[in-house]
C-alpha cells in the first residue's frame, strides 16, 4: 500500500471514530461520515460495516442491504463483502439471495462462518444432507465443535444415524465431560428435540 493509500486508510479510520461517537446522538451524521469514509477506504474497511449495521439498528434493513450490496459491488473480489452481503440479505429475509452471496463468500476464501450461514439455510430447506456437508466443511474450515454437533443433527435429519452418531461422538471428544454430554445429545436427537 502506498502512501496515499494508507492516508485514505487513516482518513477511513478516522471517520468511523467520529461516526461510532455519533450513532446514538445524531445517526444521520453518522451515516454520512460512514459513506464518506466507505467512498475514500482505498480497500475494505470498517466504514461499510459499521454503515450496515448503524442501518440495521435503525430499523432500515432495505438500507442495510443497499450499502452491503455496495459493497460487493466495489470489492467482488473479497470474501467479507459477500459475506456482509449475506448477512443483510439474511437481515431482510432473502433468504435464497442469502445463501447465494454466502456461497460466493465462501468460493473466494475457505471460511468457517459462512459455511455454518449456509448449512444452517439448508437445513431450514429441508436439505439436511446438504446442511450436514457444509456444517463438516465449517469444522475443517477452523470452526468451534459446535460445527460437528450440527453436522450430527443434520445427519441424523438426513437419516443417516451411523454417521450422525460418529459426529457426535468427535463433538464430545472437544469436552472433559464429552460422554455425557454424547448421550444427553442422542436422546434429544432420538426424542427429535435437539438443543441449537
Amino acid at each position: 500500500m502506498g502512501a496515499l493509500a494508507r492516508l485514505r486508510a487513516g482518513l477511513g479510520r478516522v471517520l468511523v471514530r467520529a461516526a461510532r461517537v455519533r450513532e446514538r446522538g445524531d445517526p444521520r451524521l453518522a451515516d454520512r461520515l460512514l459513506r464518506l469514509a466507505f467512498r475514500i477506504e482505498p480497500e475494505m474497511g470498517d466504514a461499510i460495516g459499521a454503515l450496515v449495521a448503524l442501518r440495521r439498528a435503525g430499523g432500515d434493513r432495505l438500507a442495510a442491504l443497499a450499502a452491503a450490496h455496495a459493497a460487493s459491488e466495489r470489492y467482488p473480489r473479497t470474501s467479507d463483502a459477500w459475506f456482509l452481503l449475506g448477512e443483510a440479505y439474511q437481515g431482510a429475509f432473502k433468504m435464497k439471495e442469502a445463501s447465494e452471496a454466502y456461497e460466493r463468500a465462501l468460493a473466494l476464501r475457505e471460511r468457517a462462518d459462512a459455511a455454518l450461514q449456509i448449512g444452517t439455510l439448508f437445513r431450514r430447506e429441508g436439505r439436511h444432507a446438504d446442511a450436514a456437508a457444509m456444517f463438516a466443511r465449517a469444522f475443517a474450515a477452523g470452526g468451534e465443535p459446535d460445527a460437528l454437533y450440527e453436522n450430527a443433527v443434520s445427519l441424523w435429519g438426513a437419516g443417516d444415524r451411523e454417521q450422525a452418531l460418529r459426529a457426535l461422538e468427535m463433538w464430545g471428544t472437544h469436552f472433559v465431560d464429552g460422554t455425557a454430554r454424547v448421550a444427553e445429545a442422542r436422546r434429544q436427537l432420538e426424542r427429535g428435540t435437539p438443543s441449537a
